[in-house]
């Protein structure tokens, strides 16, 4: 019976989070017993982090308010929070029934190796609808795709192989192998393809775990010259 009890839980926090994500709330939730929590960071690094719960990726800080505020089953639950160049923040909060809880965030620098001359580094401009999907170089989560598309903005990395993940709840993830040369510039471009089965993809959890991809005609990862 505990088992099943178990299980039973996993399936109500995946529904809670789709209703709350995908349908603009959880109106068909008992909102007496669902418990809120909401996010705060003072500077643009906070803001444009991304957001875990339970080790599941739910967006990136500065959206989850409104129709795409977290919603969740009273209970404990793990924070993580995670920026490129800065180290993972990690909190555990217990939420009460019906609690609304703030979750202040504050990121600090992580110590990184070092980096080639900024000549010798790729430029990698990442077109992608939607563009608040997350953007995982390596596994490595490094921000969401509005960051890293228009004028002026681009992800630069080392030249060499790098795998690229484009990763949002409700969608299917979208994966593409690169190996650019020094100097070269490079554009990855796709539409997301709405999945049905959105919270449970193991790929929203940061992971790599051989689970075959979705991609569709528009998809491309093509270097320009």
């Amino acid at each position: 019976m505990k088992r099943l009890q178990g299980k039973l839980y996993v399936a109500r926090f995946v529904l809670l989070v789709s209703v709350s994500f995908l349908s603009g709330g959880a109106s068909a939730q008992n909102n007496d017993v669902l418990g809120t929590m909401q996010f705060e960071g003072k500077t643009d690094v906070e803001k444009t982090s991304g957001v875990w719960v339970d080790e599941q990726y739910v967006g990136y800080l500065k959206e989850l308010n409104g129709s795409k505020k977290v919603l969740l089953l009273p209970g404990e639950h793990t924070i993580s929070v995670r920026q490129n160049g800065y180290q993972d923040w990690t909190q555990k909060v217990i939420l009460q029934p019906g609690q609304t809880q703030v979750i202040h965030v504050a990121m600090n620098k992580a110590a990184t190796g070092p980096m080639p001359p900024d000549d010798e580094l790729v430029t990698i401009k990442v077109i992608v609808n939607p563009a608040r999907a997350a953007v995982f170089l390596d596994d490595r989560f490094v921000g969401h795709v509005g960051e890293f598309e228009g004028p002026g903005r681009a992800l630069q990395v080392t030249p060499g192989a790098h795998r690229i993940r484009i990763a949002l709840p409700g969608y299917a993830t979208f994966e593409t192998d690169i190996n650019p040369l020094p100097k070269q510039k490079v554009e990855v471009k796709t539409e997301l393809v709405k999945s049905a089965n959105p919270v449970a993809e193991p790929l929203l959890r940061g992971q790599t775990n051989g689970t075959p991809t979705t991609s569709n005609a528009n998809d491309q990862a093509r270097p320009k010259h």
